[in-house]
């Protein structure tokens, strides 16, 4: 079954990831092509996160019933000076962290309807610490995620919708794809099967047409296209073509 984690270690991660990639901000030329997100560079990737902070703050904050337009939250622009921007990244993520603790157990609008404020501490911890796997990435460094944060980031996105061809979630009919998270502890295993009714995904073991196996900061990091099938962390197992096919229906 899955581990369900509280609010602070994924607001530490949120905080934490937030951290690394505000060095990397200050060391790295901004004009950089981010190679996981081609259509980005890196100046594009930190605005991109520092935005989304506080985007989920003035959610958070108003107890917003819809959404917020992205591009007009308060302080979303980057800082012209290269200096300020690792402090805005930085406060972006705080501030994100310290409304999220001070609206307690608060109806907010999420991407599932209305709910809890602790929604946006799950959904931007795993927001940030994939986009700061692109700046590692970006500038030669292999990420690598904590494992339970990881497993938990792969519930969520197999958590997103279950409309048959739904962004990501495609696999060939009556095919299964079994994901095996190999690390000690709680680590995790989900199987995912895409059929007539939408797709079905089951938290437990079983026999799949495809296996991956891997540590779950890998297999996050596969789902969401930033590292290979070929990668040296993954093995994959049987029929390969199901993995492909739900990564080639992946749009990011």
């Amino acid at each position: 079954m899955p581990v369900v984690i509280d609010t602070d270690l994924l607001l530490a991660e949120l905080v934490s990831s937030t951290d690394t990639l505000a060095g990397i901000s200050a060391a790295a030329d901004p004009a950089t092509q981010v190679p996981t997100c081609p259509e980005w560079t890196l100046r594009q990737l930190i605005t991109h996160v520092g935005r989304a902070h506080r985007w989920a703050t003035a959610i958070v904050a108003t107890q917003a019933a819809e959404p917020i337009p992205f591009r007009e939250v308060p302080d979303g622009r980057l800082p012209d000076d290269p200096a300020e921007r690792p402090g805005w990244l930085r406060r972006g993520a705080s501030g994100l962290a310290e409304t999220v603790h001070g609206a307690g157990t608060g109806q907010v609008w999420t991407h599932h309807g209305m709910g809890p404020a602790s929604y946006w501490a799950r959904r931007m911890a795993h927001e940030t610490a994939v986009h700061r796997a692109d700046g590692q990435i970006t500038v030669g460094i292999r990420p690598v995620i904590d494992p339970v944060v990881a497993a938990d980031g792969i519930d969520e996105w197999l958590g997103f919708g279950n409309e048959p061809g739904s962004p990501g979630r495609a696999l060939p009919g009556g095919k299964v794809l079994h994901l095996h998270a190999t690390d000690d502890g709680p680590g995790g295993e989900w199987l995912i099967s895409d059929g007539p009714d939408g797709l079905t995904v089951q938290a437990s073991h079983g026999k799949g047409d495809a296996a991956v196996r891997g540590p779950a900061s890998a297999l996050l990091l596969l789902l969401l296209r930033r590292f290979a099938p070929d990668d040296p962390a993954i093995e994959v197992i049987g029929d390969r073509a199901v993995l492909d096919a739900w990564l080639a229906a992946t749009p990011f």
